[in-house]
């Protein structure tokens, strides 16, 4: 049966009232318009965070809930009445046999107040860092979601978990091989660059190995391993503005007035190829799905090598 809770203002509430002459409703209707108290005051008073009020003597409750009454709507003589008007028309209802038994939801328990539960020791607050790479929360800690039981029985590479920790994904066979070459010929750089001066320097003063480590990694920088960020940084924003390699020559020259980074190694060169460079590129060439930076770059040094 439906239930009508009215409030004094505007004449919404007579559209019921017409419902119920017409015979449009036909169930029981138990309905009551707040706001009665209205007639105590001297003037008109707004209510509710909408500002309902009476504009006119039809507008206010006690007319709404008489209209209501006399069109056979059940209106109780007070708002505290309500309920147990509600529950006579059910238990009525469900005495004539038109309701069955209605079961009373569960009612949940109330929780307790967090802060009075952290001040009593009985729960902590939750941690303000989340990882989306790894996880150890679980019975074991997971790589991207993976079990890191399950990368050793798949027999993952070094560069597949780099692709699940850093990329957030299993890389295609390809690429995963292409960075397990990168990470063998990059190993070890010889002797006598900054990085391996430093970290032979801090060891002999007796350091331990990772703050010699430390020293050698700091070192990388624009004029010691920074040629390889650097290409890739230019190289692909000649690209994308869609430079031609004379273009790109011409920016960098004059624009960034530096020299093109990963071209004019001071022993390497076209007639003396880094073998490692030769070996990274010929595989790309024939494994990598596209490699149109690649032929932009080497089109750059055609025209950096042709004088």
């Amino acid at each position: 049966f439906p239930l009508v809770l009215g409030e004094l203002g505007g004449d919404l509430e007579y559209r019921v009232v017409e419902a119920l002459k017409d015979g449009i409703i036909t169930k029981p209707l138990i309905a009551w318009c707040i706001g009665t108290i209205s007639k105590h005051f001297a003037g008109e008073v707004q209510f509710g965070h909408a500002g309902a009020k009476a504009g006119a003597d039809m507008e206010t409750a006690d007319a709404k809930n008489a209209a209501l009454r006399a069109a056979g709507a059940l209106v109780p003589n007070s708002f505290d009445e309500f309920p147990e008007l509600i529950k006579g028309v059910y238990e009525d209802l469900k005495a004539k046999g038109l309701i069955g038994e209605i079961e009373e939801p569960e009612i949940p328990e109330i929780p307790e107040d967090y802060a009075k539960l952290v001040k009593a020791g009985k729960v902590r607050k939750p941690t303000n860092f989340i990882c989306t790479i790894s996880d150890d929360r679980g019975e074991e800690a997971t790589y991207c979601g993976i079990p890191i039981s399950e990368v050793v029985e798949r027999d993952f590479s070094i560069a597949d978990v780099i692709g699940l920790l850093w990329f957030k994904k299993k890389f295609p066979a390809w690429a995963s091989k292409f960075i397990d070459m990168v990470i063998k010929v990059v190993a070890d750089h010889g002797p006598c660059v900054s990085g391996a001066h430093n970290a032979k320097v801090t060891a002999r003063a007796g350091k331990d190995l990772m703050s010699a480590l430390a020293t050698g990694i700091l070192t990388i920088g624009p004029r010691f391993g920074g040629a390889i960020d650097g290409a890739a940084k230019y190289f692909k924003f000649a690209k994308e503005q869609g430079m031609d390699p004379f273009e790109f020559v011409d920016y960098m020259k004059n624009v960034e007035k530096i020299p093109i980074p990963g071209i004019g190694h001071r022993i390497k060169s076209t007639k003396n190829p880094d073998k490692r460079v030769e070996l990274l590129k010929n595989f790309a060439k024939e494994n990598f799905p596209s490699t149109e930076l690649l032929d932009y770059a080497l089109e750059v040094e055609k025209v950096t090598t042709s004088k």
